[in-house]
């Protein structure tokens, strides 16, 4: 007898979700950003929290990763850092930058900080 019971999860996902590669072999987008953010999280030590860019370019992929680089108290304080990732298009991390530092409950001014 076989069981044909879905999980929910399995069940909530989009069709979509499952594909991680492209007709070339080449990772999909959300690949791309999950291994950006591993990658990113085992070079620096750090946390990833979120993707705040994501862009496909002619060398493989940028995204902007905001990284929690020390946690305080209260959390407001914390200091969170942008970094500026560079992938090929296999998804391999080609080279990170800090690109700027701010604390949790700061937010940007208009001429940038």
């Amino acid at each position: 007898m076989t069981n044909t019971k879905k999980t929910q999860a399995s069940s909530e996902r989009e069709p979509d979700d499952d594909v991680t590669t492209e007709a070339d072999g080449a990772p999909g987008p959300m690949e791309v950003l999950r291994e950006a953010r591993a990658q990113l999280a085992e070079l620096t030590g750090m946390a990833a929290e979120t993707v705040s860019s994501f862009e496909r370019t002619e060398d493989g992929w940028e995204l902007e990763i905001e990284v929690l680089e020390m946690a305080r108290v209260p959390d407001t304080m914390s200091l969170l850092a942008s970094y500026q990732v560079s992938l090929d298009p296999y998804g391999v991390l080609t080279g990170y930058r800090r690109i700027r530092r701010y604390e949790r409950g700061r937010s940007e001014s208009a001429h940038g900080q």
